[in-house]
């Protein structure tokens, strides 16, 4: 009996050491990124020995398999969630709100206002931001100079972007083709939505529909047909045989490009030789803008570690946890003390990327954005083609994502 009894001893001091372990979802993304955090998850657990993290890579169709097992209630306890997606799912019922883990210690007033405000709902906070980007204007030095403008002196305004963009678009070879086009165009709601709201229009309505076709919404985007068909000045990646605003610039194909805080490692590692320098976005009707984009670490509302995945989030997003992640320079801290500790407001590629935060236009569009935002971009492309007025194709536009959004309702 006395061995027995031992044995049952032994057991049960295994069962309440044994590490909890919380299960973590992301998705894919470089592969520096990736070794960087399993690094800040393993320093996590060096100081939470009772806590294991399982890490998962969900390489494709992400929010769908979330979504899937969130229904399922086999979701993971922490996942990465976008503030794209964020309207629906914190409508849904299926996240953890975070006030009540929340300590004056853990000091959520050091984060971006316009960052947190992404993840509230009904006056509860679902999710805190892990890092975010805004845009803003990268230019060639070299291309300016050779124009005769001063790289200390980037366009400061719509109007002036056009008209540099007009002189920096050259046939080097005097054969007809255009080597350098002034500006790179990047079509996309995501980098339009901005210049919907410069004259006063919205995005989506107070019912979360479609909104973007008003007199008012069309004025900012008329300014990229304008440049694009009359002007050309301006050309899309495909233009010039490119994947991306990043690479048009980085290969001299645009002299200017409005792109995020990511196209900086890119550009360094991809195109070492390229002299470039940034600026907040020009104006628009008088009016500062720009988009920011965010990820925020989310709880499963059925996890069956609630405390722990806490403490696993407050890591991440804390003060030690964000330095660490963010020390590279590929992500921008969301905690303004981080940023600061880090150089990064006086950075001059990367502070005004930040001076942009406050009043960037968060990357939302209600609780169906795909269906927005897929309609936008099929149709915006085709009136920057000429192929229809631009009027018309966003009265279409507008049409067609507000009935898929009737649909899903």
């Amino acid at each position: 009996m006395a061995i027995g009894w031992q044995q049952i001893q032994i057991h049960q001091a295994a069962t309440v050491s044994a590490p909890v372990t919380v299960k973590l979802s992301g998705w894919g993304s470089d592969p520096i990124e990736q070794k960087l955090l399993k690094q800040v998850l393993k320093d996590f657990e060096g100081k939470h020995p009772g806590i294991k993290v399982k890490y998962e890579v969900i390489s494709d169709q992400y929010m769908d398999v979330i979504k899937t097992r969130l229904v399922g209630e086999a979701a993971p306890d922490v996942f990465y969630l976008d503030a794209l997606e964020a309207p629906f799912l914190m409508s849904q019922n299926v996240l953890e709100a975070l006030d009540v883990y929340i300590t004056p210690e853990f000091d959520l007033s050091d984060f971006e206002e316009n960052l947190i405000n992404s993840f509230k709902h009904d006056n509860h906070i679902y999710g805190l931001p892990k890092d975010y980007s805004t845009l803003a204007l990268f230019y060639n030095k070299k291309a300016f100079t050779a124009t005769g403008f001063s790289f200390n002196n980037p366009p400061t305004t719509w109007d002036e972007l056009r008209s540099y963009s007009k002189q920096l678009t050259v046939d080097k070879n005097q054969d007809g083709r255009i080597d350098q086009y002034g500006y790179g165009v990047i079509p996309e709601l995501a980098r339009q939505a901005y210049k919907i709201t410069a004259f006063g229009g919205q995005l989506v309505d107070e019912n979360g529909y479609a909104a973007f076709a008003s007199e008012a919404g069309l004025k900012g985007l008329q300014l990229v047909v304008e440049q694009y068909q009359k002007e050309r000045s301006s050309a899309q990646k495909s233009d010039v045989g490119t994947n991306s605003g990043s690479e048009m610039f980085g290969q001299g194909k645009v002299a200017m490009v409005i792109e995020g805080n990511w196209a900086i490692p890119f550009l360094k590692e991809t195109f070492p030789q390229l002299e470039f320098a940034t600026a907040e976005v020009p104006t628009i009707n008088n009016k500062k803008g720009t988009m920011v984009f965010t990820v925020a670490y989310v709880m499963n509302k059925q996890s069956q570690h609630k405390n722990e995945a806490w403490q696993l989030i407050s890591y991440l997003t804390g003060k030690e946890g964000m330095e660490k992640w963010t020390g590279t320079g590929f992500a921008l801290p969301t905690r303004k003390s981080v940023a600061q500790k880090l150089g990064y407001d006086k950075d001059p590629l990367r502070s005004p990327f930040l001076a942009g935060v406050d009043y960037a236009m968060p990357w939302q569009a209600g609780k169906y954005p795909a269906a927005i935002m897929n309609s936008f971009d099929n149709y915006f492309v085709s009136a920057l083609l000429g192929q229809q007025p631009l009027q018309q194709a966003m009265q279409r536009s507008q049409q067609e994502a507000n009935k898929l959004i009737k649909a899903m309702e």
